[in-house]
């Protein structure tokens, strides 16, 4: 695809939908869940304890590969992004770590079962995974990540993906207990890193070549 070239994307309308940082209405199904320890990797944990469970993994398995799925709906004709919360402040996107040799797609498909799925016969989710907007790389054992792998560089620790997520008409999603499922609007997500950090703030950048098509059902 041509650099500059405007796409569309339609924007399903949520019944329910709370504006800005509200949880969602009766769409959300809460499931219990285990403590999720891969939330804890991303939750922004400080270096000290980053250090000894990321350099575990790398000397086993090599470099982490994480994608995560840019979830659109709209509200009030304005474009919002589905994200987790954890506890009370820190957000992320749904998705989480590839095991070894996994597709990214299929790995993606599996992530997002696993983070918002119904657990119920009568809602299985066809998840239809698009373009890939966003790659971000860890150089070290920190928590900083970078939209650029340094040149000096050799041996990064992580790379993690963004895909935009196609959603139905209408959807169901479960969510464990210890998350809640946010709809955030763009504008407050942009140039927000104190809030939301790198990642998920630059979102609104890397879709502005996107024509949003909002559709209401």
């Amino acid at each position: 695809m041509r650099s500059g070239c405007l796409v569309s994307v339609v924007v399903r309308f949520y019944e329910g939908l709370d504006v800005r940082n509200k949880a969602l209405g009766n769409e959300v199904h809460q499931k219990k869940r285990k403590g999720d320890m891969e939330a804890i990797w991303l939750a922004g944990v400080k270096s000290a304890s980053f250090v000894p469970n990321g350099l575990t993994s790398y000397m086993k398995e090599g470099m982490r590969t994480s994608v995560e799925a840019i979830l659109l709906v709209q509200e009030h004709n304005h474009p919002h992004i589905l994200l987790l919360q954890i506890g009370n402040t820190f957000c992320k996107l749904p998705g989480g770590r590839l095991k070894p040799g996994e597709n990214e797609i299929e790995g993606l498909k599996r992530k997002l079962s696993s983070k918002l799925g119904a657990n119920s016969p009568s809602f299985q989710q066809n998840w239809q995974i698009g373009e890939c907007v966003a790659v971000w790389w860890r150089p070290n054992f920190e928590t900083a990540m970078y939209p650029y792998c340094p040149p000096h560089i050799t041996k990064p620790k992580e790379c993690k993906k963004l895909f935009l997520v196609h959603l139905p008409e209408r959807e169901f999603f479960a969510v464990p207990k210890n998350l809640k499922l946010l709809a955030v609007p763009l504008f407050e997500l942009y140039d927000n890193v104190t809030r939301y950090g790198p990642v998920i703030s630059t979102i609104p950048q890397q879709l502005s070549r996107f024509q949003f098509n909002m559709v209401s059902s």
